[in-house]
């Protein structure tokens, strides 16, 4: 077995630091009533709460600063197209001077996206239907980052949806098995490889 020691390695500057995260598209409610939707890959979870990282120009960090209601919703490795159609898209017009060059506005991200509204059950913003995970929750505390360019945006989970062939039969559990996350790693799109192992406090019936 090689061993990676101190001497190994070199001090690098990556332009950013997207090491391997979920991808998730947000559905947020605009300030018309429309509904903007938008990938974003810094989100993790601590219990029921999804903590959220987001560009503070962004319509969607706009958006949940006074309409807290949001749909959590998780694409899946083969997904990653819909993904990326959205990717230079943005819901605010004019458009950021802070956008990457490229950005435009687009209102109808679900159209532009090919992906399909479905009505929420808890929360105003619509799922993405295709999604085979879908959170439905409200953002309790929205607060900037310390660099003030990002938006950190705790939501509370109020319902959790999830395609009937990716949970173990007759009980509450996602089998890890059958689910794959869309993977953002550097800026490259992965989906998950064989399971390795799992942790001892894993009880998902196997």
């Amino acid at each position: 077995m090689n061993t990676v020691t101190a001497e190994s390695h070199v001090t690098i500057q990556p332009s950013i630091l997207y090491f391997g995260t979920p991808v998730v598209l947000l559905s947020t409610e605009n300030p018309d009533g429309t509904f903007n939707l938008a990938p974003m890959s810094s989100a993790w979870a601590l219990g029921n709460v999804i903590v959220l990282g987001l560009g503070a120009d962004g319509q969607s960090a706009q958006n949940l600063m006074s309409r807290p209601d949001v749909a959590i919703n998780l694409p899946a490795p083969h997904q990653w197209e819909a993904v990326e159609r959205l990717a230079p898209l943005t819901g605010r017009h004019p458009v950021p001077a802070s956008k990457p060059a490229g950005c435009h506005y687009e209102p109808d991200k679900f159209g532009a996206a090919g992906l399909r509204p479905e009505p929420s059950e808890a929360v105003r913003p619509p799922r993405v239907a295709e999604c085979p995970i879908q959170f439905e929750a409200r953002a309790e505390r929205v607060t900037l980052d310390v660099s003030g360019s990002f938006v950190i945006a705790e939501a509370v989970v109020e319902r959790v949806h999830a395609d009937p062939r990716i949970v173990v039969p007759g009980t509450q559990y996602v089998d890890p098995g059958a689910w794959s996350p869309l993977i953002y790693n550097f800026r490259h799109y992965f989906g998950l490889g064989a399971e390795l192992g799992h942790s001892y406090r894993s009880q998902t019936p196997r």
